[in-house]
């Protein structure tokens, strides 16, 4: 009894998981490839210790779960590379039945938001920009019950409070070249 118990469940263990490609999946996997640079960043960066927050502002804030952003290196030597990654998550986010909000590209250079809904809620704001000279970046910004009124709450309170720059140090370190 407990052999077929466990034979179902291992069984539905792995018809439940997904192997498709997804850019969550994608950013897992890439977080630790060489060229490839991942910070996860909580809601915490905004500066709103001197704010007197509405109840708006603090629902906004508390839709907000966190960033997730990675970044890929271009230069001169990984060209091939750089291409390839791009137009591998060019090509999620068109599978991933993301909503494409605005793109704009120019010679090799492009930026493209998009929204992952369920129903009138935002569960996932994803930022791509990509420079065929420096690389690419994706920001995922992730949250629960999010609207477009909540993003425009948070970038209006980052306005108002600044940010916290120290989380954004190893990014730093990725876009701005060492002093020789």
């Amino acid at each position: 009894m407990k052999q077929t118990v466990f034979i179902v469940l291992f069984a539905l263990l792995v018809v439940s998981c997904n192997s498709e490609p997804t850019l969550q999946k994608y950013y897992v996997e890439h977080s630790h490839k060489k060229g490839f640079m991942a910070l996860d960043i909580a809601p915490s960066f905004i500066k709103t210790d001197s704010l007197s927050l509405s109840e708006k502002e603090k629902e906004a804030l508390n839709s907000l779960h966190k960033f997730n952003i990675l970044m890929f290196k271009a230069d001169s030597t990984n060209q091939g590379e750089y291409t390839a990654e791009r137009d591998s998550v060019k090509a999620l986010l068109k599978k991933d039945h993301y909503d494409e909000l605005i793109k704009f590209n120019s010679g090799g250079n492009g930026v493209s938001v998009n929204t992952l809904t369920e129903g009138e809620d935002i569960e996932e704001f994803v930022i791509f920009a990509h420079n065929k000279n420096k690389g690419f970046g994706i920001i995922r910004v992730l949250g629960n019950n999010m609207t477009p009124d909540n993003i425009l709450t948070i970038v209006s309170l980052i306005q108002k409070g600044g940010m916290d720059m120290e989380e954004f140090k190893p990014l730093q370190q990725l876009v701005v070249p060492a002093k020789l």
